[in-house]
């Protein structure tokens, strides 16, 4: 991501849906802040621009995470808002796909 953030916006309500996958928030933090391929999550967008991203953490395991931005006292924070490890079928029909892109 090329967007300057302050920080993460987290409570309750996200911090338990984002764990209920057994990913924990160091994870999600440390993915989201590596500079990574956002793309718009135009299903879940409706209310609010999000978008998604899949990335391994840091021991290479891959991860699916839904976020946004939200912005307070004109800073820019990321709000995640679901995350969960890749089934190996979704790794490899990733992988696959990208590979085909290139």
């Amino acid at each position: 991501m090329n967007r300057s953030v302050a920080g993460f916006d987290w409570d309750s309500g996200n911090i338990a849906k984002c764990q209920r996958h057994g990913v924990t928030l160091n994870e999600i933090e440390e993915a989201l802040l590596r500079r990574t391929v956002a793309a718009p999550d135009m299903k879940h967008s409706a209310d609010e621009q999000r978008f998604i991203t899949i990335v391994r953490n840091s021991e290479g395991r891959p991860m699916f995470i839904a976020f946004t931005f939200r912005e307070r006292d004109g800073l820019t924070f990321i709000r995640p808002v679901s995350a969960r490890y890749m089934h190996k079928e979704e790794v490899l029909r990733y992988e696959k796909s990208a590979r085909d892109a290139h």
